[in-house]
């Protein structure tokens, strides 16, 4: 079986020996501590046992082999089953990381089972044993602690969507709103948001009614308050990533609204370029028909040929410079009127 640690605790102490599964129990049970075993994805069989060890019940096992649960607590009889999304963020592809942690709570043990190698619960236990005060309040006291590091560990991601939100602004208000890879990093980015949202507003859900059970089962004050310390941080996580998803909502509204604009200056620019051809293709077309006239008339009667006329009039050359003038002004005067010239 993949167990990372078990220990019995008794008095706020960590009594002696590598105790087997079901030696952790039993001694738990004869010196009136506590065990607590952690467990690092194990498979079917193993879980099976470890369930008829600690007496689990078949639902909140059935959970944990299947896996993608989200944030919650249950109550089974004498137990408290509960699921955890624990999160980090990974700098370099500006993603973040979650894992799957479940809890099994009793009167005298407390399970831990990753799913994931996040979070290291190693630290958790080493500072648990270097406050025997808080540890000899027993199995909700681990709990607390847990929960605790889950919670810290909220904080850097927060902070590194923050940032990552920060460099999109920039980008966006520096013109390069328009980048069809802005789209698609606030989308992405989107995505990690709602994911952390999964994570944390659930488990703000869980973590409350924990402590509305503490009260009621007159829990150690001091480890209430320890707890709602718990949920005020991760209110303040909820709040934050509630405040990025609208955010994001925001920017990627302003970002479509800037490529509708660029799109629209773009089809201006295309349709007064448009304007400007074809007011330059009037005028060409006014200016060659203009010509054209005065030179078909010079053209015909340049061909000389001996049965024209027109050649022995003496007012021919002078009528033929008329026509000429005549027809030219007459265009002139019509493509001016249409504003053509």
């Amino acid at each position: 079986m993949p167990i990372v640690d078990v220990a019995v605790y008794h008095d706020g102490t960590r009594l002696p020996g590598s105790p087997s599964l079901h030696e952790a129990r039993a001694l738990a049970a004869e010196t009136g501590g506590f065990a607590w075993i952690g467990l690092l994805r194990p498979d079917e069989n193993e879980l099976r046992e470890l369930a008829l060890t600690y007496d689990l019940h078949p639902l909140a096992v059935e959970d944990v082999l299947q896996g993608q649960q989200r944030p919650k607590l249950e109550h089974y009889n004498d137990s408290v089953f509960m699921v955890l999304r624990p999160a980090r963020y990974l700098d370099e592809p500006e993603l973040v990381e979650f894992g799957e942690l479940h809890l099994f709570v009793g009167d005298n043990f407390v399970i831990t089972i990753r799913l994931a190698e996040n979070p290291e619960l190693a630290e958790v236990r080493t500072r648990m044993e270097a406050e025997p005060d808080l540890l000899r309040l027993g199995p909700a006291a681990a709990l607390y602690a847990i929960l605790d590091r889950v919670v810290d560990d909220y904080e850097p991601v927060v902070l590194g969507l923050e940032n990552d939100i920060g460099e999109i602004e920039d980008e966006l208000f520096d013109g390069a709103g328009v980048s069809p890879e802005l789209a698609k990093r606030i989308y992405l980015l989107s995505r990690e948001v709602i994911e952390f949202q999964r994570a944390t507003r659930p488990l703000l859900v869980a973590a409350e009614a924990r402590h509305r059970a503490a009260e009621r089962d007159l829990v150690d004050p001091e480890l209430r308050r320890y707890l709602r310390d718990v949920i005020d941080h991760l209110i303040l996580v909820t709040e934050r990533v509630d405040s990025f998803r609208q955010l994001l909502r925001d920017l990627l509204n302003v970002h479509m609204g800037l490529v509708s604009q660029e799109r629209n200056d773009r089809m201006t620019e295309m349709t007064e370029i448009n304007i400007r051809q074809s007011d330059q293709m009037k005028k060409i077309s006014s200016w060659a028909a203009i010509i054209f006239a005065p030179t078909l008339i010079s053209g015909i009667y340049g061909m000389n040929f001996h049965q024209m006329p027109e050649l022995a009039w003496p007012v021919g050359y002078p009528l033929a410079l008329v026509a000429m003038a005549g027809f030219a002004g007459v265009l002139y005067a019509v493509f001016k009127k249409k504003d053509w010239l």
